[in-house]
């Protein structure tokens, strides 16, 4: 029997602002001033190569940033690294601060929860089911919980930058497991990255997958979970 829930971050509890709405809140506060044109162009440009965190998956891959890629949810360093030069790949204007860029995406106003993600949490704190969130992440997500409300209802923040383990390896999920006081078997995985969430079923947890859908298109999709639990 489920007695205990992990939840992936982004694409399942919380979406990460668009790639135009990123670099629009970012341009209108520290510049530069880009042409209608000029912003159609880098938008596309950044989402090809995948320069926001969180947001669209870069579409190729310089060589120089393979190394750093593959690791850079261990290291905050590496982190920075990988999408940083994402970033600069996109050929950004000599005036964008493509760090400055990097640190927006961190700040809580670029999240924003699901519709349900609150509902939920709270229903399972009131069920006394513990709430472990698990994510393959380079820097503190924390201060996002906190700002939306939703912190008193997680219980263990398992993130792979500071376990030194990422999904799908069954460490991370391990890990969360022990937090939460209890055996794989009683523990459902919730995320939408069907190989790396979806990993969790290697130590023997369930696993309900949910899409990585914008916040306006995905209003309920965590509510079933609440016929799964007691």
């Amino acid at each position: 029997m489920t007695k205990g829930v992990m939840f992936d971050f982004s694409g399942t509890l919380f979406r990460v602002a668009s790639t135009a709405q990123w670099l629009d809140a970012f341009t209108a506060s520290a510049g530069p001033t880009l042409t209608a044109a000029e912003r159609a162009g880098l938008v596309r440009r950044m989402e090809e190569f995948g320069a926001l965190p969180g947001g669209v998956p870069p579409l190729r891959i310089p060589a120089e940033v393979q190394e750093a890629w593959q690791d850079r949810d261990l290291k905050p360093e590496l982190h920075r690294a990988a999408y940083t030069a994402l970033a600069r790949a996109a050929e950004p204007p000599a005036a964008l601060d493509v760090d400055a860029l990097y640190d927006t995406h961190m700040a809580p106003a670029s999240w924003r929860p699901y519709p349900d993600a609150g509902p939920v949490l709270r229903e399972l704190r009131r069920r006394g089911v513990p709430v472990a969130v698990v994510s393959n992440i380079g820097w503190d997500l924390r201060p996002v919980f906190r700002a939306h409300g939703l912190d008193e209802f997680v219980d263990a923040y398992v993130l792979s930058f500071e376990l030194g383990a990422q999904k799908p390896d069954p460490a991370i999920f391990e890990a969360a497991c022990e937090r939460l006081g209890l055996a794989p078997a009683e523990v459902l995985m919730v995320g939408d990255d069907r190989t790396c969430d979806g990993g969790a079923t290697a130590l023997g947890c369930a696993f309900h997958p949910v899409d990585h859908l914008p916040v306006e298109q995905r209003p309920a999709a965590l509510m079933p979970l609440l016929d799964l639990l007691p």
